[in-house]
């Protein structure tokens, strides 16, 4: 008798993505896995995104769409649309509404996951319009200790968790965790990964398994217009270097991004960053306790326009690679 395939809870929290969203849909829809639940939450949509839902579900009982009774926050709507999974899923598969997922992404992910059971998250290859993410892993190691990747990516700087839409979870780990992703982060997936791989492992599958919107208009294109890169590895290594790292390795790694962020601070300064990109950053810092320094902004501010003056190729340099990060 063939063994029955463990129920994975898919989860596509929307709100006014109609151009993407039957993308989405139909991409969980072509999975080679069979057994799944798909929630789709509808957060007071004012476009064609729930008659689009309301579509699909009407075709297939697996589908569930839930209509939010007031708007919320996209951190509130993610972490209600991870309350409703079923009380019987073994995983849970989230899917922004404006990306979409290769046929075997499920199959691949949980059957990493089934292999070992101490793996709480699920990682793989996704791809973008223009590059592929969450590379730099050793190839065919599939199971890492958390702790050891954790550190390996700070060390690293490195990103091996993707987004929301690249990961698998296990499902006890959401209904564990209340309020699964915190509300006053600025990255706030990649902070719950650093925070549950203190307790779990990490399994990697070695294939693009994950299509990820960066274009103007997507999900991820509206942290990306300020630019958090430096702010997401500061944070991490101010809030998880202490857990992760040996106290030389932190000393390190902290001074390294520190000077890394004001450095890229600096730049923002000299090219007239507006007050929506200050607000960004200074309520990222808020969330580990600290403010932007005056004086190390003015520090690095003097010393970019010294570099600037005396070395004007490899500051274009530097404008290419920061707009590289941004596209």
């Amino acid at each position: 008798m063939p063994e029955v395939e463990p129920l994975v809870s898919i989860v596509t929290p929307f709100y006014n993505t109609d151009e993407y969203l039957a993308e989405c849909i139909e991409s969980v829809l072509a999975q080679t896995y069979h057994n799944w639940e798909y929630i789709l939450v509808n957060n007071c949509s004012t476009d064609r995104s729930a008659e689009i839902a309301q579509c699909y579900s009407g075709k297939d009982s697996r589908i569930r769409l839930i209509h939010n009774e007031s708007f919320l926050t996209q951190v509130q709507n993610y972490n209600h649309a991870l309350r409703q999974i079923s009380s019987e899923s073994r995983y849970c598969k989230v899917v922004q509404a404006d990306d979409w997922i290769f046929p075997e992404c499920i199959s691949r992910m949980v059957k990493i996951a089934e292999t070992h059971p101490s793996v709480g998250i699920v990682s793989s290859f996704s791809v973008t319009r223009n590059r592929v993410l969450n590379c730099g892993l050793p190839y065919k190691k599939k199971f890492f200790k958390g702790s050891d990747v954790c550190r390996k990516a700070l060390l690293e700087e490195q990103h091996y968790f993707g987004s929301p839409t690249s990961i698998l979870l296990r499902s006890e780990i959401i209904r564990q965790r209340g309020q699964f992703y915190a509300d006053n982060h600025p990255y706030e997936d990649t902070d719950s990964c650093y925070d549950i791989l203190q307790k779990w492992d990490f399994g990697f599958v070695y294939q693009i398994l994950s299509y990820i919107r960066t274009q103007s208009g997507s999900i991820v294109s509206k942290a990306r217009s300020f630019d958090p890169y430096y702010l997401d590895y500061f944070i991490a290594v101010s809030k998880y270097g202490s857990i992760y790292l040996e106290p030389n390795e932190l000393k390190k790694a902290y001074s390294k991004y520190r000077n890394k962020y004001y450095t890229f601070l600096a730049e923002s300064y000299i090219s007239l960053e507006g007050k929506d990109f200050w607000e960004y950053h200074k309520k990222g810092l808020a969330s580990i306790g600290l403010e932007i320094s005056r004086f190390s902004l003015l520090k690095y501010t003097i010393l970019e326009l010294f570099d600037i003056a005396l070395n004007f190729k490899k500051s274009a340099g530097r404008i290419y690679n920061k707009a590289k990060r941004i596209i």
